[in-house]
């Protein structure tokens, strides 16, 4: 006697006659689905060129660590990639607790949505600051480069200030090496150096910067500046979401979709800066 199936049997009717989401999704989640898909292709050519552009250029290029390497009220200390690295465990925390608040939604509980709601809003506070001093530390330098003719870069082991000239300073020295561990010329070779430069630069734009090619500093603001805005969007929208649940307008409307929705978001721009961290700091 031929056995029962215990699987459910779906009719045609049911399967291929519309009137429901094949993926159970509603209108607004795909159409965010959508939006982080087109978004991840920019994010990915803008990965792509920075790599092309890395590989096609003849010099050295910057490593992360000999550019990020200053940490917030620590000086002129060494601490390579670390406040970077901080500020990459704040988003992944952040987006920990909108995991969490995404959870209490579907519990309905709305004093665990806020409270953890509330928690990703300062998360991203926490990071957008955090990227702000970066950028100022970026653009305002270090010690500075001197470019010679040839355009060979050397740093200063020890900076001149404004208006003083290289004869004044004791122990000026040059060196090829960011980390001024090796390498150092002192004396009149340094000082004819120094002297006849064909310029000298200090800090960073979009034409020139003392880490290496303009295309860095050039990528650096374009992506992380890109980033940063996706972190500050999604900062406001979680923001006015979380001030709509506090007013109970999800309680309303029996249901903590949008939170859902602002999750996604904010989980994806969470992974992209996952891959800036790796391919721009790291590698």
């Amino acid at each position: 006697m031929a056995g029962h199936s215990s699987e459910a049997t779906v009719s045609n009717a049911e399967a291929w006659g519309g009137g429901r989401s094949p993926f159970s999704l509603t209108y607004g989640k795909q159409m965010m689905w959508f939006f982080l898909v087109s978004d991840a292709l920019t994010f990915g050519g803008l990965l792509t060129a920075y790599g092309f552009a890395r590989h096609a250029y003849t010099g050295d290029w910057p490593m992360g660590e000999q550019v990020f390497h200053h940490f917030p009220f620590m000086g002129e200390t060494h601490l390579p990639l670390l406040y970077v690295a901080t500020m990459t465990f704040i988003l992944i925390v952040s987006s920990v607790t909108m995991v969490l608040a995404v959870e209490a939604g579907h519990r309905m509980d709305k004093r665990g949505v806020t409270k953890w709601l509330l928690l990703t809003v300062l998360g991203g506070f926490i990071f957008l600051g955090s990227q702000a001093w970066e950028w100022s530390h970026f653009i305002h330098g270090s010690q500075g480069v001197v470019v010679t003719d040839a355009g060979e870069r050397y740093y200063l082991t020890e900076y001149i200030p404004h208006g003083r000239t290289a004869e004044s300073v004791e122990n000026f020295g040059l060196t090829k090496d960011s980390h001024r561990h090796d390498g150092i010329i002192k004396g009149e070779e340094a000082l004819a150096i120094y002297n006849n430069r064909a310029e000298f630069v200090k800090g960073a734009n979009l034409a020139q910067n003392e880490y290496g090619p303009a295309q860095y500093g050039g990528f650096f603001f374009f992506i992380t500046g890109f980033h940063g805005f996706h972190v500050f969007s999604g900062v406001i929208i979680n923001l006015l979401v979380l001030l709509q649940v506090i007013r109970g307008r999800y309680d309303k409307r029996g249901h903590f979709e949008m939170v859902e929705k602002v999750g996604l978001y904010w989980h994806f721009v969470d992974l992209v800066w996952v891959f800036v961290f790796t391919f721009f700091y790291l590698v």
